[in-house]
């Protein structure tokens, strides 16, 4: 079974689904609400181990109550916790998400600088057969590419936006580049998905797709572009679909599946995601993945 290390980010999420988002200031009654222990990196280990797959998390925490409810709920999806470091003295990360039925949010993130400080040593990579970075903790990210690539594993960027320097920095370091739509454009200045991975692509020593939502996702295939659709469904939630993509994407890189299947799994974890409330606790399984490509 492979095991993936997933770098980066991890927060307490107070996410609330209004039937509209507030146009002026007062009391607003939610349709639902719940509190769920997120991030980039925390929801891919979730979907790889939902998916059957095997995952361990390196991200920051402080040394309050939300750090350990944070370690509790993502060890609780069997994921392994046990590289993820205590700050003393930090506050851990925490955020409020307001979402409008129709999937529109408004995130207010509070990460305390010292949970991205520099990490003084890289988990030992052996027995992992991928490493996978987000942006939410550049150092980190910095390492453990570096320290994959080093190990001959792959090193799996989720290039999301952030400051174009740090993206330019991170993207020589992977073997597989996966970018959402907005960081695409940011690095190749260019409004289609489409173009924006050619560019890439013609730029990098690396796999290259980039994901544009309901659109789909395109990738580099010999050289050639290709555009796997996203399938169609009624979303309520899309908070966390980019971080299903990317975990599912992971799995089926690493138990060998061609580049066609993985980019169609991973594009319907995704979609289901989206059908369900609760940012990464709408994660589906792998024969709801299944299930769902079958019918």
């Amino acid at each position: 079974m492979p095991k993936i290390l997933c770098v980066g980010a991890l927060a307490m999420d107070t996410i609330f689904r209004l039937d509209r988002l507030p146009d002026a200031p007062g009391k607003v009654i939610p349709l639902d609400a719940v509190e769920v222990a997120e991030g980039m990196a925390a929801a891919q280990a979730t979907t790889i181990t939902r998916l059957g797959g095997q995952a361990a998390l390196w991200a920051s925490i402080g040394d309050d109550p939300i750090g350990a409810r944070l370690v509790s709920q993502i060890s609780g999806e069997g994921v392994d916790c046990g590289e993820i470091r205590t700050v003393p003295g930090a506050p851990s990360g925490f955020a409020s998400i307001l979402m409008e039925a129709g999937g529109n949010t408004i995130i207010v993130p509070r990460y305390d600088p010292a949970l991205t400080s520099t990490p003084e040593i890289v988990p030992a990579l052996d027995g992992f057969d991928a490493v996978m970075v987000d942006v939410r903790w550049p150092a980190a990210a910095q390492l453990a590419l570096t320290a994959a690539r080093d190990a001959g594993i792959f090193g799996i960027l989720d290039a999301d936006m952030a400051p174009r320097d740090l993206l330019e920095h991170l993207v020589p370091l992977a073997s597989h580049i996966v970018a959402s739509e907005g960081a695409a454009k940011l690095l190749t200045g260019t409004d289609s998905p489409k173009a924006a991975a050619a560019a890439l692509g013609d730029s990098q020593q690396a796999f290259v797709a980039v994901t544009a939502g309901a659109e789909g996702c395109w990738w580099l295939d010999a050289g050639q572009v290709r555009h796997t659709p996203a399938p169609q469904v009624a979303a309520i939630d899309t908070l966390a679909a980019g971080d299903v993509f990317h975990g599912a994407f992971a799995l089926g890189l690493t138990e060998g599946w061609s580049m066609a299947e993985i980019i169609r799994f991973s594009s319907a974890a995704a979609a289901l995601k989206c059908t369900r409330f609760g940012g990464r606790l709408g994660a589906p399984t792998r024969a709801e993945v299944s299930a769902f490509l079958e019918a």
